[in-house]
């Protein structure tokens, strides 16, 4: 192969643009310098000398050969491009490029020439075919592909088949790699390159994909200059490239623009290609960069999962979990290199086994018993280039199975595939989503369903303020919905802090809408007498003027109980309202609320949830189902609370989320199921809220927030006939404590 060096130069706030200044092609390498991209001669090595000895290995390596040889045997099927996603080219394009990876690490591991030949087939054919191809019939208006439908695809399509290629290459003739290259590698990856300058040189993950391919094809074909485009963008100055990608697209702590969704779906070209660059290009040090973030976003990505399940928040298809085959490599790579235990367990429940040199080095370590529990544990992530750019709170009770677990989406926008939903959240418990987010509204790969893609409720209504659980006012989005101003603007975390008992976060913005300032403060408390963490909501609002506020839960399970003068619609259903996502519910019944708590109880499997309200007369709650103006029956049918306020200009919505009881239908048990909130009481000013819980019991909680100042500030408040008076930018009060006065 051959070795770049580097010099670097400082940047401003982006880190470090990275330049080269010298490029050295060492003397021409010949096919047996093969493999040396994500798989290495030495590991081909290692796993032949040691698989025998590792169970796991050796079990992976039959079951491989098995599957492989099945599929081999089979007519060959290079179908030419026709269908969108999920049809059955694509699909089947898709099904080659997989089969030749594994193909070529069959090849690498047992030497059977068979692989090879049937890799040569195929490739030749596609050598045959592509140069006869134009844009594919069913081009997206955006970055349209050739053999896919989306250059995207094309980029994945080339990831894997250069790694095929590179394990392959040493077995093929000289004519044979000549055309293989000429005919279809090169024009592929000056497609993904040259060809579409402007998906190539994005910030983005369809940028990450492209630059990823066409660098491991220039390191496998021995082109210092399609690894130097790949670097560094199409004309070389470090303003574009895959270095840019990782300075842009993750905050210091890992975090990734686009949500974790996309961070999973992101990781696979940047750890696979930062493989690449760490075998040609040690010097680079490109797992150190920017202070190991690659590798923290491996553990983040983790983190960003509940039960396996990422969280839903924007573009997120919620099925997708922590085995996807992204993070089976991720995590395999971050182990190789860090050897940290956690890890192993991660990988041991993806039960993905690689035969990969990392692989290899997994699942020896997992034989051995190395593995330790992964650490799911609170914590806020930094958004954004520095970090402080918004940020993604997680609470969590516990680290084992079934643990409470609170999100809080006070991150930036998420470029184009972000939700306009500033400060909402969402809460998991016994393995379930209950305070849930839509995600996505998309059939990934379903034909049917507009070719797989994104469907037109996706921005209609799952992008919409009004499909999450935060402030929507006048009805309408924030940032009306225009994802480029929304791109400019961050909530400011104000407080943060978790400990045993007590976990709190405070956030505030001012321009999701004008005029109006949001601040939202979410808590988790451990309380004497409750048998789970009371998820605590204190929602201000100021507006300069009059306005409608909706707040609304969007909640998983079946309705139990409420205390509500509900007004059912039970012979006909209207429909909410015109737009910004309304037109797409029920309004299943209303009920006027009076001064006192609203209460909600829903049973979700085997537990209870009880959401109790702060309200006031001439509010009104809105129960809402979500399926109106949907002729195509592409929405699921969901339910929510609406809690609405009119004409008022400033508000505090409080609530309480209680996690209580037991239902077990196998022997007909039913236990603390009503709620144990008696009360709620608030009081707000300018710089602090303080709000009391009284428990059925007479024991009551009072959490004090203030939205100024900072750990050495002492605030006061009046509070029910008391004051009350705290230092920093919280406390807790039991009824029992001395503090309050």
């Amino acid at each position: 192969m051959f070795k770049l060096t580097s010099k670097f130069v400082s940047a401003v706030t982006i880190g470090f643009i990275w330049v080269a200044s010298t490029y050295s092609l060492s003397a021409l390498a010949d096919a047996q310098s093969h493999p040396n991209l994500t798989i290495t001669q030495s590991d081909v090595a290692n796993i032949a000398k040691q698989i025998k000895k590792v169970p796991s290995a050796h079990a992976e390596l039959n079951r491989l050969i098995t599957k492989v040889d099945q599929l081999i045997a089979q007519p060959m099927d290079v179908p030419v491009p026709k269908d969108a996603g999920g049809g059955y080219t694509h699909s089947q394009h898709k099904r080659n490029y997989q089969l030749l990876y594994e193909a070529g690490l069959l090849f690498q591991i047992t030497k059977d020439q068979r692989y090879a030949d049937f890799a040569r087939t195929m490739l030749l054919a596609y050598a045959d075919m592509y140069p006869t191809l134009g844009k594919h019939p069913e081009e997206k208006d955006q970055s349209p592909g050739i053999l896919f439908w989306q250059s995207l695809n094309e980029a994945m399509w080339l990831v894997y088949t250069i790694q095929a290629y590179d394990m392959f290459v040493s077995a093929f003739n000289e004519a044979d790699r000549a055309k293989i290259e000429s005919q279809l590698l090169r024009p592929i990856a000056h497609y993904l390159s040259a060809g579409q300058p402007e998906t190539f040189n994005k910030i983005h993950n369809h940028g990450t994909w492209a630059a990823a391919a066409v660098g491991m094809t220039g390191y496998v074909l021995h082109d210092p200059k399609l690894v130097k485009q790949a670097l560094y963008g199409l004309d070389l100055s470090g303003k574009g490239g895959f270095l840019q990608q990782i300075n842009q697209l993750f905050s210091p702590d890992g975090y990734y623009a686009e949500g974790p969704y996309y961070q999973r779906f992101a990781l696979m070209p940047f750890v696979l290609f930062a493989k690449a660059i760490e075998a040609n290009d040690p010097d680079l040090n490109i797992f150190e960069f920017r202070d190991q973030v690659l590798l923290k976003a491996i553990r983040t990505t983790v983190n960003l999962s509940y039960n396996t399940l990422f969280f839903g928040i924007n573009d997120a298809i919620k099925d997708k979990a922590t085995n996807t085959v992204e993070l089976v490599h991720a995590i395999a790579i971050a182990y190789d290199i860090t050897k940290d235990p956690t890890l192993l367990s991660v990988a041991q429940r993806q039960n993905y086994p690689l035969l990969t040199g990392y692989g290899f080095t997994v699942l020896r370590a997992i034989d051995d018993g190395l593995a330790k529990p992964f650490d799911f544990a609170s914590m806020q992530l930094g958004d954004g280039v520095d970090g402080d750019f918004g940020a993604l709170t997680i609470f969590r009770s516990g680290k084992q199975a079934g643990h409470q677990a609170l999100v809080m989406k006070n991150t930036s926008q998420g470029q184009g595939h972000g939700h306009f939903d500033k400060l909402s959240w969402l809460y998991f418990d016994a393995g379930n989503e209950i305070v849930s987010d839509y995600g996505a509204a998309r059939f990934l790969n379903v034909e049917a369903k507009n070719g797989g893609h994104y469907l037109a409720e996706n921005n209609k209504w799952a992008k919409q303020t009004i499909a999450h659980n935060t402030l929507v006012v006048d009805e309408e989005s924030h940032f009306a919905a225009d994802a480029d101003v929304a791109e400019l603007h961050a909530p400011s975390v104000l407080f943060f802090d978790a400990n045993d008992n007590v976990k709190v976060t405070t956030s505030a913005i001012d321009t999701a809408y004008p005029g109006v300032q949001l601040v939202r403060t979410m808590a988790m408390l451990n309380v004497a007498g409750l048998e789970h963490p009371l998820v605590v909501d204190v929602f201000k609002v100021v507006g300069e003027s009059k306005h409608q506020y909706d707040l609304p839960l969007h909640f998983q399970g079946h309705i139990m109980a409420h205390n509500m003068a509900l007004k059912p619609n039970t012979k006909s259903l209207g429909v909410l309202g015109t737009n910004n996502g309304y037109q797409y519910l029920w309004d299943r019944g209303r009920a006027p609320l009076e001064s006192s708590i609203a209460q909600l109880t829903w049973l979700k499997d085997n537990r209870f949830y009880t959401y109790s309200t702060l309200t006031n007369k001439g509010e009104e709650m809105i129960f809402a189902q979500l399926g109106a103006n949907d002729p195509n029956f592409n929405l699921r049918s969901e339910s929510l609370l609406i809690h609405r306020v009119e004409n008022a200009k400033e508000h505090l919505f409080v609530s309480a989320l209680e996690t209580h009881g037991e239902y077990n239908s196998h022997i007909e048990f039913t236990r603390n199921s009503d709620s144990s909130i008696a009360d709620i009481a608030a009081s707000t000013s300018n710089r602090a809220s303080v709000v009391t819980i009284t428990l059925l019991d007479g024991s009551t909680v009072t959490l004090a927030v203030a939205y100024d100042g900072d750990a050495n500030t002492v605030h006061q408040i009046n509070h029910k006939e008391q004051t009350i008076e705290w230092q920093g930018h919280y406390a807790v009060f039991s009824s029992a404590s001395p503090q309050l006065k």
